[in-house]
């Protein structure tokens, strides 16, 4: 096969030219993110993340198995580091030498969401989870030529409203409300806050219920007399459970096409297709028959399923069951699972490439751990093609601005 370089990144054969934007992704998690920015034209520098599974899938996908050829050349995939001892012209080593000779072009992070989330107890600035100050500081350290940072859609709630000031002013100078009430002024980074703003994965193909809060700034310097343009929606309806999954379904119900579970393996799948189907034809118009969203869950609790009472609730009006996380297909077949994991009178529960399929992952990009720690990190993802609609959208100021400083 022929691969050349175009819109959808780098591959294998152009391994030795040097990305024409550069990234630098902090709490990259599974990939997801880094997904979507290398699909919009960035090469990845470094990718910083300290969950051991997520950096063993970021080593599988880019190191062992190559999707990606310029990061295999130019990207430094750190041990599991938390992202507060990262040093970036201390640790880099592969990537230290472009850094230095030509600067970031973009700074990225899904810094994490809990402090924020309205699953959890929403502490912001008071959680120790919270990153943003960390990430200030790196856009400081960097002085990147734009910055992207993803949250859950909770950080837009009016009780932050003084924290989102804070770190507008600390990116462009301005005044703020501390914690003790009173007004406080940051003289600024030297960057304009172009949008804030929450964009649904829905929007972008994506077959889920996913509203993600996504900050976009830009260096003074390289904004300056350009416009940014908000990402418009890529599709009009949305993609549905029924239309993503039917594919998948099909192969999992096939292994037990002939012999003693044929006649139940049909009805299943049939009667999975047939709720499905109805859902998505009973929420036309109103955003169609998509997933609720995915929740990775928390190391300190259990094995993984679909998320709460209400998710679970959602996922049965779409034929399949919440109750955990299926095995795969050849495991499903070696332990005999299929009773729990195709069968059950509720539907179908889902793989965790199923999962990886609700949040937009592709199908050549594979996780790393057991099951339960799989699927965590696609419940955790962002989901790329929105990633890549963002990353876009930036990439569009950074050329033009290139094209105007070329010109003067």
């Amino acid at each position: 096969m022929t691969h050349t370089k175009g819109t959808e990144g780098f591959s294998a054969t152009d391994a030795t030219e040097e990305p024409e934007f550069t990234s630098i992704e902090i709490c990259a998690g599974a990939g997801g993110q880094a997904i979507g920015l290398h699909e919009a034209g960035f090469g990845h520098l470094a990718l910083v993340e300290i969950d051991k599974h997520a950096v063993d899938t970021l080593r599988l996908n880019i190191e062992d198995r190559g999707v990606w050829g310029g990061e295999r050349e130019y990207c430094d995939l750190l041990p599991p580091t938390d992202v507060k001892d990262f040093e970036p012209y201390r640790d880099l080593v592969k990537s230290a030498d472009l850094l230095k000779r030509r600067g970031l072009d973009l700074l990225a992070g899904g810094v994490p969401c809990p402090p924020f989330s309205h699953a959890g107890k929403q502490l912001g600035r008071d959680d120790e989870r919270d990153l943003f100050p960390r990430m200030l500081q790196l856009v400081d350290t960097l002085k990147p030529q734009a910055v992207m940072i993803e949250n859950v859609r909770g950080i837009m709630d009016p009780k932050f409203a003084d924290y989102r000031d804070w770190i507008k002013a600390r990116l462009q100078g301005g005044s703020y409300r501390g914690e003790d009430g009173q007004m406080a002024h940051e003289e600024g980074l030297g960057y304009s806050v172009s949008q804030w703003g929450v964009l649904e994965a829905s929007d972008f193909g994506v077959p889920q219920l996913r509203p993600r809060a996504i900050l976009v700034a830009f260096r003074d310097d390289v904004i300056k007399d350009l416009k940014y343009e908000w990402p418009a929606a890529t599709h009009e309806e949305p993609v549905s459970v029924a239309e993503a999954l039917d594919p998948s379904m099909a192969e999992r119900f096939a292994r037990y096409s002939e012999g003693v579970h044929a006649v139940v393996a049909s009805e299943a799948l049939k009667r999975w297709r047939k709720k499905a189907r109805e859902r998505d034809a009973e929420l036309k118009g109103k955003g169609g028959g998509i997933a609720p969203t995915l929740v990775g869950g928390s190391k300190k609790h259990g094995g993984a399923d679909l998320g709460p009472s209400r998710a679970k609730a959602a996922w049965l009006q779409l034929g399949v069951s919440g109750m955990g996380v299926a095995n795969d297909i050849d495991t499903c077949v070696e332990k005999k699972s299929e009773g729990r994991d195709l069968f059950r009178p509720d539907g179908p529960m889902l793989t965790v490439r199923q999962a990886a399929v609700i949040q937009g992952f592709p199908e050549n990009w594979n996780f790393a751990g057991g099951k339960t720690a799989q699927y965590r990190q696609v419940g955790n993802a962002f989901p790329p093609p929105v990633a890549k609609a963002v990353g876009k959208s930036i990439i569009d100021v950074l050329r033009a601005a290139r094209e105007r400083d070329e010109k003067t």
